[in-house]
């Protein structure tokens, strides 16, 4: 694991705040048209320094593998709620970002839209450990639970789900669920794979849905609470992504 100093320093802050307060931001960026390198070479050159500056810890930066897919998604962290609303209103606020923005947008604006989830890791989530292993691929999965099943969907997961992912070669790096206030935040699980390559997870995946084991706890998970845990067909998001070369989690 390779970390600046400072980098570190950030890091074992937000570690050292208690689960019930330590606040992570996943936040997708949809770039304009053609607008894409100018978007990351923003990132890569001032918008990550500047995040440092005004206390939002860098934690991870991808685009997905499907380069027509013309969006940035990172994840960022913060002691807690109060300090989030603090260090984003002195990022808008710095003189420096914008000057940096006013010349990066000259030609027009570099995101379309913006879309944030604020989140706590869940309690049978691994730490969160940034390393730099190039040549993985990670992906990142939203799921929306059925309604009054988010708990039950946390339950498989904790007891079995992420040990058969393991069982099947897939790599758990964290889960998620959103703060209370949030659009569907009584519904929302997050959460980070990693593969050796996209072809790993199809077959991982493939192997882990015919798992009698998985099997198993599918269909008794469904029948105690009544139906299926996740939305069927639409309530699966996934998404293969590689990380920049700028984003500290490789």
């Amino acid at each position: 694991m390779w970390l600046t100093l400072g980098f570190a320093l950030a890091m074992s802050s937000v570690a050292a705040e208690p689960a019930s307060t330590a606040v992570y931001e996943l936040r997708i960026y949809y770039a304009a048209p053609g607008k894409m390198d100018a978007l990351l070479a923003r990132f890569r050159q001032h918008t990550t320094k500047l995040f440092e500056k005004h206390g939002i810890v860098n934690i991870g930066y991808w685009v997905p593998v499907d380069e027509k897919d013309q969006r940035l998604i990172y994840i960022v962290a913060f002691t807690n709620a109060e300090a989030r609303e603090k260090a984003w209103k002195a990022f808008a606020a710095d003189p420096e970002w914008q000057r940096v923005r006013a010349e990066t947008e000259r030609g027009g604006r570099l995101v379309t839209k913006v879309e944030s989830y604020l989140m706590r890791p869940t309690d049978y989530s691994p730490p969160i450990r940034l390393e730099k292993l190039p040549g993985r691929v990670f992906e990142l999965r939203i799921y929306t639970a059925e309604l009054g099943r988010l708990e039950a969907l946390h339950e498989r997961f904790r007891h079995h789900t992420m040990k058969l992912f393991a069982k099947h070669g897939m790599v758990n790096l964290a889960y998620w669920g959103l703060l209370p206030g949030q659009k569907e935040a009584d519904r929302k699980l997050i959460y980070l794979l990693v593969h050796k390559s996209v072809e790993a997870a199809k077959e991982s995946f493939a192997a882990f849905s015919k798992d009698p084991e998985w099997q198993r706890v599918r269909k008794e998970s469904e029948e105690k609470a009544g139906g299926p845990l996740v939305v069927p067909k639409t309530g699966v998001i996934s998404i293969f992504l590689k990380p920049t070369d700028f984003s500290p989690w490789q």
